[in-house]
């Protein structure tokens, strides 16, 4: 059994006629977190994406090269793009709960829309989730209430439950903090470091001391390339690349 969750051959993905990932080789261990950090427009988010088959739900997208999940990959032919994408969840910069549906129905949609009829285990799966994502004690009287009501942090915790209810094996996190204060940031911080005891998971982020902090392994990329890819400790304190030295002591980004 490999140690690796997920290696990516030779991945290239392009907008129409603009190229914005080259060549990518990454291996990407399990039960740990890697963080993507690199400048504004230099492919992060697309790599992400494409992990999960969405970035060709972008018109005008494609892709070459392989992503093998568990040694298969989820570009063959006869491959379901949404099993993969119950298998490889995402978690968005801007926490985006179902404004028409309640804090329950936000976490109990996915396992209903996936045959769960049964009231006691949708229940047991929602708790469970909440529970995981952090939220459970904060919201457990007012399952009732609309997600929107929720503030900020909470709404991005709460949208962490509604992935984890599908049961993913990977999360995949695209600058989950960006649009939080502070406290709500750590919380969710030390909420990645946790899940990393269950689940593979991968975070774009913009902030160079997160990935410092979060991370297990961190991939630098820059115009489209991964410029450095290591241990979080090797890469920050003594980096192959001269590019990724400038990076992170703030010379350019």
């Amino acid at each position: 059994m490999s140690t690796y969750k997920i290696e990516v051959e030779k991945l290239n993905a392009w907008f129409g006629s603009k190229q914005v990932l080259k060549n990518i080789d990454m291996k990407v261990k399990d039960r740990a977190v890697t963080a993507i950090m690199g400048p504004s427009g230099c492919g992060k988010t697309t790599f992400i994406r494409c992990l999960n088959r969405m970035h060709e739900l972008t018109p005008g997208a494609r892709v070459s090269g392989r992503v093998l999940l568990d040694g298969i990959n989820i570009y063959d032919d006869g491959i379901d793009p949404v099993q993969i994408r119950r298998k490889v969840g995402m978690i968005f910069q801007k926490p985006n709960p179902f404004p028409m549906l309640s804090i329950y129905d936000n976490v109990a949609l996915g396992p209903k829309l996936n045959g769960v009829k049964d009231r006691k285990t949708l229940d047991l799966i929602v708790r469970r989730s909440l529970e995981l994502a952090g939220l459970w004690d904060e919201v457990k009287n007012d399952l009732d209430k609309s997600g929107v009501s929720l503030s900020g942090g909470q709404q991005q915790r709460l949208c962490i439950a509604r992935a984890l209810a599908v049961e993913p094996e990977v999360l995949l996190m695209d600058e989950p903090t960006s649009a939080l204060d502070p406290m709500s940031a750590a919380k969710i911080e030390a909420l990645i470091r946790k899940l990393a005891e269950n689940y593979t998971v991968i975070i774009v982020t913009h902030n160079i001391q997160q990935a410092a902090r979060v991370s297990d392994y961190v991939a630098f990329f820059y115009l489209g390339e991964l410029i450095e890819y290591g241990p979080t400790k090797d890469v920050f304190e003594k980096p192959r690349s001269e590019l990724t030295e400038r990076y992170i002591t703030g010379k350019f980004g």
